[in-house]
């Protein structure tokens, strides 16, 4: 399949998953949530967390972080991708209602996300592990090796591409989740994503797009004004990306189980990947 066919299918099955998003429009409040939350634990880190004689500074909030504290940085990691994947579990389980005809609403997910809470939790801890450590090599590394630890992240964001469905629906510890995954990812799409290619082009060009004209319409009453409406339209089209990607893959996820999934070309869905050979 030509590389423009693929990122076609990629905007085909985007709008499939925005149609989603545009008749449960309340999704998008899950990404919002998880945003505004990380933005709030890292501003009170700033304004509470550090003692006194640490500046707001890279260099010294790094020393602070990386040479005396490397557990609060640990926890930092884990905490910011519990808020992600507990309201990406929310956000997936309301597509789940959805696509069976049933009620959507916010409650409804994050009462479910509580319920994993558990699963959840188990697997922030080893997602921020692996953050960690590929952070550590590659800001100690050359050039080659900040390439290969790229490479690697690479590879395990594909590997874990479908890991919070599992997590969600699968009743697995976060080893098997890993395990469910890859082996979902290779025996049914083999292991060239274009979707997530697709998304992050769109979602790069909306910003372009949108968040410019935004700058510049801000920046006639004041530079400061140009930035936080330029922010705040690049935080609110992530937010929408970041739904419709997780309506993907919970759609992708269902078709998969055999559950009825609406409102997306099932056939463009297995077109999308690449089967391996």
């Amino acid at each position: 399949m030509a590389f423009m066919d693929r990122v076609s299918n990629g905007w085909t099955l985007f709008k499939g998953s925005f149609k989603v998003l545009k008749e449960n429009k309340q999704l998008i409040v899950f990404p919002l949530l998880s945003g505004l939350s990380i933005i709030l634990i890292i501003g009170s880190l700033f304004i509470f967390g550090f003692p006194k004689g640490i500046s707001e500074n890279d260099a010294d909030v790094e020393s602070y972080l990386g040479g005396t504290s490397i557990f609060l940085l640990f926890g930092f990691y884990v905490i910011n991708y519990f808020i992600v994947y507990f309201f990406n579990v929310a956000l997936i389980h309301c597509t789940r209602l959805y696509f069976r005809g049933e009620e959507v609403s916010v409650r409804a997910g994050i009462q479910f996300a509580f319920s994993r809470i558990g699963a959840i939790f188990s697997w922030s801890l080893v997602a921020a592990t692996v953050g960690l450590i590929l952070k550590a090599i590659q800001e100690n590394s050359e050039w080659i090796g900040k390439i290969i630890t790229g490479i690697i992240g690479v590879v395990w964001n594909i590997a874990t591409f479908f890991v919070v469905p599992v997590l969600a629906y699968e009743n697995t510890g976060p080893i098997e989740a890993i395990k469910r995954s890859s082996k979902i990812m290779k025996e049914n799409w083999g292991e060239s994503l274009t979707a997530s290619f697709s998304f992050g082009l769109f979602q790069f060009l909306a910003i372009i797009i949108i968040g410019i004209p935004l700058y510049l319409i801000g920046s006639i009453f004041d530079p400061i004004t140009g930035i936080i409406l330029a922010v705040t339209g690049g935080f609110l089209i992530f937010s929408v990306f970041s739904a419709a990607e997780n309506i993907f893959i919970s759609a992708v996820y269902h078709q998969i189980k055999g559950d009825p999934v609406k409102h997306v070309d099932q056939e463009m869905v297995k077109n999308l990947f690449e089967s391996k050979k």
